[in-house]
């Protein structure tokens, strides 16, 4: 039995309002690929197939279009096993949930009634039952704990904890009944969308819990699977140094923060009895970097990039001692004509102008836009008749940009 384990698609996802629709479709393809390559039985999506609870059209065709590419029966791949992350909508999911069971494509988008039905039985084409996965949603407060009065934050965040314990047992209980009741040596594949201890995270990653959950370990897991595919964090890694329980990464580059990070999804080859993985290296469809230093260095390595005819997105990040009011105008200077594209400018000089006039309690968190632009002005010593203006200008930026996406920040 050969099982393939991708998770975090982040289908929609945008970077500094840069679509990034072509970088998708370009992974779906070459996931595709790799699955006839390899001859991969079954699919596990382990959560965040979208980024957004309400994603756009585009976002949903490219997931519709994979998901009938592959459950064409023409290839290898029998099943696909689909589970809802954070970012996803459960009831968007699994609203054609009937339809996809008839091409063997499982989707658990919430938690079921009974949970024991979480515990998905999958069978070969003679109709043999073959593996069984236990298909953890993401699991959300409401889902593992009922509030009561007069409780600390401790006493919720150990109630969530045990509710994420519980859930998982009941869940891994059922599926050893199954492989009972069918009297077959089954192996049993548990899936999840959560953050464990000791975890590598990264600016891509949104936390999920608060407090405790953080510590959640290895220990939730029951006895008995052969193998755990996690979703959540965007690095690849092991869990508690278990070779079994994985996080297999995002397949993109979700922030700059991940630039120049490998990307793999995980081949887990199941047989009599043992468990091997092997990961494979996802290609980089955009390429990401993120250049910082002082103006010297920037302007050196972004004339190495144009010399290149590279195509990366870039983030820029100064952090030299001199004081510079032009710096976007120096960059464009540079990169102009070239298929560079630069997503962020961040004059860390400034910034940390700004957070000097801040008192000691404050963060950049806890200033508006507002505030944020009237201590620029400052920093940058903009006479104070300037002033009233140049918000008002800055107002109506802000308005434009929030009129042609409302959900941005």
């Amino acid at each position: 039995m050969k099982v393939l384990h991708t998770s975090d698609w982040h289908i929609g996802r945008a970077l500094y309002g840069q679509n990034r629709y072509e970088e998708h479709e370009a992974f779906l393809n070459w996931l595709a690929d790799a699955i006839q390559k390899h001859h991969i039985e079954v699919l596990l999506v382990s959560g965040d197939v979208f980024d957004s609870s309400t994603p756009s059209n585009r976002a949903q065709a490219l997931y519709y279009r994979f998901l009938g590419r592959i459950a064409s029966g023409a290839g290898s791949c029998r099943h696909i096993v689909l589970i809802a992350g954070n970012h996803d909508s459960p009831t968007l999911l699994d609203a054609p949930k009937g339809l996809l069971e008839q091409l063997n494509v499982h989707v658990v988008g919430g938690p079921c009634d009974p949970i024991a039905d979480e515990a998905i039985v999958l069978h070969d084409r003679d109709g043999a039952p073959e593996l069984i996965v236990c298909a953890v949603p993401f699991l959300r407060d409401r889902d593992l704990r009922a509030a009561e009065a007069g409780e600390s934050i401790d006493d919720k965040n150990r109630k969530l904890v045990a509710g994420l314990r519980n859930h998982y047992a009941t869940v891994t209980e059922a599926a050893l009944n199954k492989k009972n009741e069918l009297g077959a040596d089954l192996p049993i594949v548990a899936m999840g969308h959560l953050f464990t201890a000791g975890g590598q995270t990264n600016d891509g990653v949104r936390e999920l819990y608060v407090g405790s959950l953080a510590q959640v370990d290895a220990s939730i897991f029951p006895s008995g699977l052969n193998y755990v595919a996690l979703g959540h964090l965007h690095t690849p890694q092991k869990v508690g140094g278990s070779d079994w329980i994985r996080y297999c990464g995002s397949p993109l580059a979700l922030s700059f923060g991940e630039a120049g990070q490998q990307k793999t999804v995980c081949s887990v080859n199941l047989e009599a009895g043992s468990t091997t993985i092997h990961l494979l290296d996802v290609p980089t469809f955009q390429p990401l970097e993120q250049i910082r230093g002082d103006w010297a260095s920037i302007a050196r390595r972004l004339q190495e990039l144009v010399r290149s005819q590279s195509h990366s997105w870039l983030e820029i990040l100064y952090e030299g001692e001199e004081v510079i009011g032009d710096l976007r105008e120096r960059i464009d200077q540079i990169v102009v004509g070239s298929t560079i594209k630069v997503l962020r400018i961040q004059n860390q000089r400034v910034v940390d102008r700004i957070l000097a006039q801040a008192s000691d309690e404050e963060t950049l968190n806890d200033l508006s836009e507002i505030d944020v632009f009237r201590r620029c002005l400052d920093a940058q010593s903009v006479p104070e008749e300037q002033h009233e203006e140049l918000i008002e200008t800055y107002q109506e930026v802000l308005l434009s940009l929030q009129q042609a996406d409302p959900q941005a920040e």
